[in-house]
């Protein structure tokens, strides 16, 4: 019986070594729907401008305890990475602009900030929760997709491996 576990064992984990790891296949990822947008200080917000380079979009809200934490994290991951490549763009989901620009003022946000509508959320395969953060690489693909709060270190590693791509 012992014999026969054991050899069941090494025959599982042979199987298993050899199993076909999945390639990652750019291509797989799908492209990060366009969007045009005037941001909070009334310049135009583009996402097709931003290509070759790594976009961290941010969906979140001013009432959002979540999003509130993770926002120093992206300001930071804008004052390190910015240099590289990154360009960090928030989409606010607040009824109006009046909160955001007080928001973005108090905590000094260093990246464009805009009011993004249903229509765009849903473009993103719909906002039902907050925040939502997606990872575009250089080409436009979404490579990332992060509901909830994140941790700044999940997303600092994924922004270091599509800044050396």
């Amino acid at each position: 019986m012992i014999f026969r576990l054991s050899l069941l064992a090494v025959v599982v984990s042979l199987l298993v070594g050899c199993k076909p790891r999945p390639s990652i296949n750019p291509s797989s990822h799908p492209m990060a729907p366009e969007f045009a947008l005037t941001d909070i200080n009334g310049q135009r917000l583009d996402l097709a401008s931003y290509r070759g380079e790594v976009v961290l979009l941010d969906f979140w809200a001013t009432w959002c305890a979540p999003c509130k934490t993770e926002i120093p994290h992206f300001i930071d991951m804008q004052n390190k990475y910015g240099s590289q490549g990154l360009q960090v763009i928030g989409l606010s989901m607040d009824d109006s602009v009046g909160p955001v620009k007080k928001f973005y003022a108090e905590e000094k946000i260093n990246y464009p900030v805009a009011v993004a509508d249903d229509k765009l959320a849903e473009a993103y395969g719909g906002v039902l929760g907050l925040p939502i953060a997606f990872l575009i690489d250089r080409d436009g693909r979404i490579i990332a997709k992060h509901t909830g709060e994140t941790e700044a270190a999940v997303f600092e590693k994924e922004i270091e491996e599509a800044l050396r791509k």
